[in-house]
């Protein structure tokens, strides 16, 4: 007879059996999140009303007050004072005496856009006078006492000279650098020539600066400049000059020694077509 301290096991009762694990609970489904309109749909249209009163403030050039530029541009009026009030607190606007008028930024902005539609026209032209003459073009000014290339029109068949000494240091060198220096008085030259001294680049560089003082001084002023592999041996080089109030400018072409026949034909070309377009370049060649 089992006594009290027997276990069940003891006494033949069966084991417990152990509780079956719970099975696992299924993730809840993220909430959905209700779409969101893009955020670039309310901006453009802001953007949109907003260049719209800019257009129709430019086209006053004495002011216009709030209420005909929401007329004019179909604008509720307090959007239309919403807007306007944003664009003079940024600058794109003034307000005077209840006239919206165009601000400083905007001003900015349109100086900016004139002086890119000058580049583009240079760059335009460039690229038709390399076609016409069937060679790289190039464009350079001398400003602040520096030679200064600013545009050139190549193309891979017809590559531009490689730079392999800075243009700015080898003036003396080059047709772009002799073409500029003969538009200046002689004082101005001697102080170029004092802050680069003529070196010898190939054995058809001139020998010193003094030697180049006596050809520039003998060329005249609006006279297209030629060098023959003084820069850089198998090239020749032709510059025009150009010359419009204070500025001192160039085109010039350059070809390889090969077709070096081709050097004054070609030159002749170019100074017609800059002749024929000078006056249309006359504003965009001072930037």
């Amino acid at each position: 007879m089992a006594t009290a301290d027997t276990s069940p096991a003891e006494q033949g009762a069966p084991p417990a059996r152990p509780s079956a694990p719970h099975p696992p609970r299924p993730r809840a489904a993220p909430a959905a999140v209700p779409e969101q309109p893009h955020p670039t749909t309310t901006l453009i249209g802001s953007v949109q009303r907003a260049m719209r009163l800019l257009e129709s403030v430019a086209g006053h050039a004495y002011g216009a007050p709030a209420k005909q530029l929401a007329r004019e541009t179909g604008l509720a009026l307090p959007t239309a004072y919403h807007l306007l009030r944003t664009l003079v607190h940024e600058g794109y606007l003034r307000r005077d005496k209840g006239l919206f008028f165009l601000g400083e930024a905007a001003e900015r902005l349109a100086s900016a856009g004139a002086a890119q539609k000058r580049r583009s026209t240079i760059v335009d032209t460039l690229a038709q006078w390399r076609d016409t003459i069937g060679a790289p073009v190039y464009y350079a000014v001398y400003q602040n006492g520096e030679i200064e290339t600013r545009y050139v029109a190549d193309t891979p068949e017809s590559p531009a000279v490689e730079q392999w000494a800075d243009f700015r240091e080898t003036g003396h060198a080059h047709a772009i650098g002799q073409c500029l220096l003969s538009q200046l008085d002689e004082g101005a030259r001697r102080d170029h020539l004092d802050r680069y001294p003529a070196r010898t680049l190939t054995p058809y560089t001139v020998r010193d600066g003094h030697s180049l003082l006596r050809r520039l001084a003998g060329a005249r002023r609006a006279e297209a400049v030629t060098e023959r592999q003084e820069y850089l041996l198998g090239t020749v080089c032709a510059a025009v000059p150009i010359t419009l109030g204070a500025t001192v400018a160039t085109v010039a072409i350059s070809l390889p020694v090969r077709q070096a026949e081709r050097l004054l034909p070609a030159v002749r070309k170019l100074e017609r077509e800059v002749g024929r377009a000078v006056g249309a370049l006359a504003l965009s060649i001072s930037i």
